[in-house]
């Protein structure tokens, strides 16, 4: 019996040294991260800013897999059935992990149990938009005109099952009001005819609206962050102006597949978190209206179970299924 413990002694230790060992050189050769989206739309390019500030905090070149398809499934099971030895890394956003598990899709993996999580890499709020038309000028009287005249208000969305479409039910839920739902094939076609009148209200990305609210095109309420903005820092949030907890943020993270070793995870969220807290990767994610986030790897953990139970109760809540 002592033999047998001590043979098992001898294993473990083998293991952890042959674990140190290998975080102590890690990393050693190129990494792949991949993008489970198509070149081009924002989660590629907070990906691709992030990607070269990293591979320079870590000494090797981090090549960048753009693997879209099925709403991020394909580009998340490719790392969950990955080895987990630091060099397959996912680039994740909130649609992959919190909000497309609810809406029908059957992924091969456990969006919670699958992945290593190492690091939130940034978050973008969407900004409470009206019609200049629409009279009222704060959250709260939105919510009494929306109260005063249930389904007379129709918002846009960038379609059934987006972010977009998401934060207007969650408000309508905290609120207690009724709005119609109005689904567009994406932002674009969605700012044109709430800017047109043919829609009243609109949560969208502020890249996406802040030239018409300049113009006075729409009218800003607020934003949905648990933060004010930066770059417009006279919005309040919904959360301080009219529903207290309020938050709905698109944001990535940074994850490997399950059963990373600690030590890698380490050496990646300390290079990260470098990054993170440079003015060039503030300044860039500025322009797609996010904010660096940073943090340990179980606040990541924490942050996307909080946000996948949220939208999970706001999905089943509306019955809402996806295209």
């Amino acid at each position: 019996m002592r033999a047998t413990h001590l043979l098992a002694s001898a294993l473990l230790l083998g293991v952890t040294l042959q674990t140190t060992a290998h975080a102590q050189s890690y990393p050693d050769k190129p990494l792949r991260l991949v993008v489970p989206f198509p070149p081009g739309g924002a989660a590629d390019i907070v990906a691709r800013h992030f990607t070269t500030r990293l591979t320079e905090a870590l000494g090797q070149q981090i090549v960048v897999d753009n693997r879209g398809g099925a709403g991020g499934i394909i580009g998340a099971d490719n790392i969950a059935r990955s080895p987990a030895d630091g060099y397959h890394l996912l680039f994740a956003s909130s649609s992959v992990l919190s909000i497309n598990p609810h809406l029908g899709a059957k992924a091969p993996y456990d969006t919670l149990k699958s992945f290593t999580p190492i690091v939130q890499i940034g978050h973008a709020p969407n900004v409470l938009t009206v019609h200049p038309s629409v009279p009222v000028k704060t959250v709260k009287e939105l919510v009494a005109l929306a109260r005063a005249k249930p389904g007379a208000l129709a918002y846009a969305s960038n379609g059934v099952g987006t972010l977009s479409h998401l934060t207007g039910e969650l408000f309508s839920q905290r609120a207690g009001v009724k709005m119609l739902h109005v689904p567009y094939k994406g932002a674009a076609p969605a700012t044109v005819d709430t800017v047109a009148g043919n829609v009243s209200v609109l949560f969208a990305a502020y890249p996406s609206v802040s030239a018409q609210i300049r113009s006075g095109r729409l009218k800003a309420l607020a934003v949905t962050g648990s933060k004010r903005m930066a770059i417009s820092p006279e919005l309040p949030t919904i959360a301080e102006a009219a529903l207290p907890g309020f938050e709905s943020t698109q944001w990535w993270g940074l994850y490997g597949p399950s059963g990373l070793p600690a030590a890698i995870v380490s050496v990646l969220n300390t290079a990260a978190n470098k990054v993170l807290s440079s003015d060039e990767i503030r300044k860039a994610l500025a322009f797609e209206g996010a904010v660096p986030s940073g943090g340990t790897p179980a606040a990541l953990a924490a942050y996307h179970k909080t946000d996948y139970d949220q939208w999970a109760k706001v999905i089943g809540s509306a019955n809402i299924k996806g295209d």
